[in-house]
C-alpha cells in the first residue's frame, strides 16, 4: 500500500473497536470524534510529507490532537477547519473537510438520514471558506461505514449509491471564479472499522464506478495547489510541492 493508505488504515485501527449500533450516544459519540480526529491527523501527515510543512493539525508529538484544528475567518463567519495549510503571505492555501457517517439511524436502520446533514455541513463549509479565500483549494473527504453500501431495501437504494447523485454537483470546481459551494475535489470513502483488519476504499463523488487510488488523489491535489499558486510554488511531478 502507498503511504496514505497505511496512514488511514492506522488511523482507523487507532480509534479502537467501534461501539455497537445499540450503544448509547455517550459511548458512540466519543468514538466518532476520535476516528474523525485520527483521520484528519493522518491526512495532515500525508500533506506534510508532500512539502506542506505548516499543515495543521500537527502530529500528536508536536501539538497533540486536542486543539490542533485551525480556526479561520470565513466569508459568512469564522470556521474551524479539520485540515488546513495557511501561510502569512498567502493566507489559506488549502483546506480539507473530514466528515463521517459511521452509524445507522435508529428508526430506519439505514445510514441515509445522516447523509443530508453531512451534505449540508460540507456545503456551508465550502461557501464560508471560498467566499473569503476564492483561490484556496478545498477538498472534502466523507467517510462512511462500509455497511452503507449494503443498507438497501426493495424500495430504496443503498446510502452509498444514493450519495453520488446528491454530491456529484459539488466537486471539480474549475477555477477561483467557480461556484463557492463546490469543492475542487470531493471524495466518498467506505471504511471497514474492524480494528484487526481495517480498510478504506475511495471514490470521487462524480464517478461511483471507479475506485480512486488515494496516492493519485493526493498527487492531483498537490498539482491543483501549485496551479493556483504558481508564483510561489511548483509541483515537479513527484507528488510533492516546492517553493519556486
Amino acid at each position: 500500500m502507498a503511504r496514505i493508505d497505511d496512514l488511514l488504515v492506522e488511523a482507523v485501527r487507532s480509534a479502537g473497536p467501534k461501539p455497537p449500533d445499540g450503544a448509547p450516544q455517550k459511548i458512540k459519540n466519543p468514538w466518532v470524534n476520535k476516528i474523525s480526529n485520527t483521520l484528519a491527523v493522518a491526512i495532515a501527515e500525508e500533506l506534510r510529507q508532500r512539502g506542506m510543512t505548516e499543515v495543521r493539525p500537527a502530529s500528536p508529538g508536536e501539538l497533540g490532537i486536542s486543539g490542533a484544528e485551525r480556526r479561520l475567518a470565513g466569508g459568512i463567519g469564522a470556521k474551524r477547519v479539520d485540515v488546513s495549510w495557511s501561510t502569512e503571505e498567502s493566507g489559506l492555501i488549502f483546506a480539507c473537510s473530514v466528515k463521517t457517517i459511521m452509524y445507522r439511524d435508529g428508526k430506519s436502520g439505514a445510514f441515509q438520514k445522516n447523509l443530508t446533514n453531512r451534505r449540508g455541513d460540507l456545503l456551508v463549509e465550502a461557501v464560508t471558506l471560498h467566499r473569503r479565500f476564492p483561490y484556496a483549494v478545498l477538498s472534502g473527504f466523507l467517510f462512511m461505514d462500509h455497511q452503507a453500501a449494503t443498507d438497501d431495501t426493495p424500495r430504496r437504494k443503498s446510502t452509498f449509491v444514493n450519495a453520488f447523485p446528491r454530491l456529484r454537483l459539488f466537486t471539480r470546481r474549475p477555477d477561483p471564479s467557480g461556484r463557492e459551494e463546490q469543492y475542487e475535489r470531493l471524495y466518498l470513502l467506505l471504511v471497514d472499522p474492524n480494528p484487526f483488519q481495517p480498510g478504506v476504499t475511495c471514490y470521487e463523488v462524480n464517478d461511483p464506478g471507479t475506485p480512486v487510488n488515494l496516492s493519485d488523489a493526493f498527487d492531483d491535489i498537490v498539482t491543483l495547489i501549485a496551479e493556483r499558486n504558481f508564483d510561489l510554488y511548483e509541483a515537479p511531478g513527484d507528488g510533492k510541492i516546492r517553493r519556486t
